[in-house]
């Protein structure tokens, strides 16, 4: 099985859309259509500083992942965090989030990525195993903190 990944454009807003909804419906964030919009126009435009991937086939996607970029002494460079991945609940299990995660980090280390991060909800012991399985590891010294501005 090979997932397919197809780097979102603009035309790709609406059906985009649809599935980060989901997402953030399954995923309890509250977030109107509207900042949704705004967040995700950007990415798809082109701007340095993340990029979506539709995941399958791009009339009908099965999924979608966001990246986003920044920089990192520590790693030596220039680092991603994957912002949010999403699979359609009724093709999970099949592993496409598992070849998305095995796949998409050797074409960024090839890109001069040193580092991808993610974060997982502590409830959520098979998201974890998925992470865990695809090479990620808990940084148990470290607590990623937030301050929405």
């Amino acid at each position: 099985m090979s997932a397919a990944l197809k780097l979102a454009r603009p035309e790709d807003l609406d059906r985009l859309m649809a599935l980060v909804t989901a997402f953030h419906a399954e995923a309890g964030i509250d977030q109107d259509a509207d900042q949704r919009r705004e967040a995700l126009a950007p990415l798809l435009e082109g701007i340095p500083h993340g990029c979506v991937y539709l995941i399958g086939p791009g009339r009908a996607p099965l999924g979608y992942i966001v990246l986003t970029f920044g920089w990192s002494v520590e790693f030596g460079g220039m680092d991603g965090f994957v912002d949010e991945i999403y699979i359609r609940p009724a093709v999970r299990g099949r592993g496409i989030a598992t070849e998305v995660l095995l796949d998409l980090p050797k074409a960024l280390a090839g890109a001069g990525l040193t580092a991808l991060h993610l974060e997982v909800d502590r409830a959520h012991e098979a998201t974890q195993r998925l992470y865990l399985r695809t090479g990620f590891k808990p940084r148990d010294r470290y607590v990623l903190m937030s301050k929405p501005l």
